[in-house]
C-alpha cells in the first residue's frame, strides 16, 4: 500500500492501482465514458482527467496509476474542462437513446449542468441497418469511445466490430460493414452491455416501451448450461413480463458476460405454446391435461413395464443442464437405485 493525497485528504491504495479505482475506493467519483473495468486502460475520451501535482497537463485517471506521494485534485478547473468535453460530445449526439438503454453521457451532462451549445452541421452519420433480429446500432447515438470494439477484441478475442472512416464520417460498424451475422460475432451482446450511450441496443423488448431504468430487476441464475451465470431479469412493473436480460460486472462466475442464449433467449417464458400443466396421452391418442400425481404414476408405470419386459439396462436417463447439481444427483440416484441402470448422462458433463 502507498499513501497519496486526494483532494486534500491523505489516503492509501495498492501501488499501481488506476487512479479512477483508487478514488472510487475512497468515495470520490471520477466520470469516465471510455473506461470499463473488463478492458485495458485506454484514456480515449479524456473525461476522467485529474490534476496531478508536477504533471505538465491533466492526466487521465483511467490510464494513470497511483504512486507513493502522488497529489491529486479532482475538482476546481478540471470540472470546467469536463463540462466543455461533455458539450462537445453533445454537439454531435443526435439520438439520446434509440433503444431505451441507459445513457452515461446524458447522466454526466445533467450532473455537470452541460448542454449542447450547437449541433454540428456534419454530425449526422451514415445510417447502419442489419438483418439480424437481436441487436441494432444507431451511429447518431455513438460517441466513438471504442468500448465495444475493445470488448470484442480483448474479451471475446474476435474482430466483430471495427472503426471505419475519419473525422465526421467515422463510425463503428461490424467488420467491413457486413451484417453481424457475417462476421465473427456470436451475438452475445457483450458490446451492447458496455456501450455507454445505448447506441447498440436490443432490437426487441418484449411487451414494454419503458426505458431500462424504469424496469424492475430480479436476480436469478441462467439455466441454459452448467456454468450458472448470474443474470438480472428486467420486468415490466405492470405486466411482470420479462423485457430483457442483463448482468453486472460483480456477478460471478460470469462477471457480467453472457452468451447469446443467456441474453436473448428468454421469450419462451411467456410464449402461448409453453406447457403450464402436465399432459397424458389418452386412449384417443390425444394429450389431455391431468394432475401431477396422475402424470407421475403414468410415467412410473411405463418405466416399470419397460424394465419388466426388457431389463433395467433398456432404460436410460438424460438430465437437463437446467437442473441444479443437487437435482442431477437425485436423477442418478433414481437411475441407479430406483431403476437399476447405469445409463445416466447430463449435457453438463460435456
Amino acid at each position: 500500500m502507498v499513501e497519496f493525497t486526494l483532494d486534500g485528504r491523505t489516503v492509501s491504495a495498492p501501488e499501481g492501482e488506476l487512479i479512477v479505482h483508487a478514488a472510487a475506493r475512497h468515495g470520490t467519483f471520477i466520470p469516465t465514458l471510455c473506461h470499463d473495468s473488463k478492458l485495458d486502460p485506454y484514456g480515449g475520451c479524456r473525461m476522467c482527467v485529474v490534476d496531478v501535482e508536477g504533471a505538465p497537463r491533466p492526466m487521465p485517471a483511467c490510464a494513470t496509476r497511483i504512486t507513493e506521494g502522488m497529489v491529486l485534485s479532482t475538482n476546481g478547473p478540471i470540472t470546467d474542462f469536463q463540462r466543455t468535453l461533455t458539450e462537445m460530445l453533445l454537439s454531435e449526439h443526435l439520438n439520446a437513446s434509440p433503444g431505451g438503454r441507459p445513457n452515461e453521457l446524458l447522466d454526466m451532462a445533467n450532473e455537470l449542468g452541460a448542454e449542447a451549445p450547437l449541433i454540428l452541421p456534419d454530425a449526422k452519420r451514415e445510417e447502419y441497418a442489419d438483418r439480424n433480429q437481436l441487436m441494432g446500432y444507431d451511429p447518431d447515438a455513438c460517441i466513438l469511445c471504442n468500448r465495444c470494439v475493445r470488448y470484442t477484441q480483448e474479451v471475446m478475442q474476435c474482430s466483430a466490430l471495427s472503426l471505419e472512416g475519419r473525422g465526421g464520417e467515422a463510425r463503428i460498424v461490424p467488420t467491413w460493414g457486413l451484417s453481424w451475422l457475417d462476421t465473427e460475432c456470436e451475438l452475445c451482446g457483450g458490446c451492447l452491455s458496455v456501450c455507454p450511450t445505448g447506441a447498440i441496443y436490443e432490437k426487441f423488448e418484449e411487451g414494454t416501451k419503458r426505458p431500462e431504468h424504469a424496469l424492475e430487476q430480479v436476480r436469478t441464475t441462467c439455466t441454459f448450461c452448467g456454468v450458472g451465470c448470474q443474470i438480472d431479469l428486467n420486468l415490466d412493473p405492470e405486466t411482470k413480463h420479462i423485457v430483457k436480460v442483463t448482468s453486472k460486472d460483480e456477478y460471478l462466475p460470469n462477471e457480467g458476460n453472457l452468451c447469446v442464449k443467456g441474453r436473448f433467449a428468454f421469450n419462451f417464458v411467456h410464449h402461448p405454446d409453453r406447457l403450464t400443466q402436465p399432459l397424458v396421452r389418452g386412449e384417443d391418442g390425444e394429450l389431455h391435461a391431468t394432475t401431477w400425481e396422475h402424470a407421475i404414476e403414468t410415467a412410473a408405470t411405463g418405466l416399470r413395464g419397460v424394465v419388466e419386459r426388457h431389463g433395467a439396462q433398456a432404460v436410460g436417463f438424460l438430465s437437463s443442464a437446467r437442473l441444479t447439481n443437487e437435482e442431477n444427483y437425485l436423477i442418478q440416484k433414481l437411475a441407479r437405485t430406483g431403476i437399476g441402470t447405469n445409463s445416466v448422462h447430463s449435457c453438463e458433463s460435456t
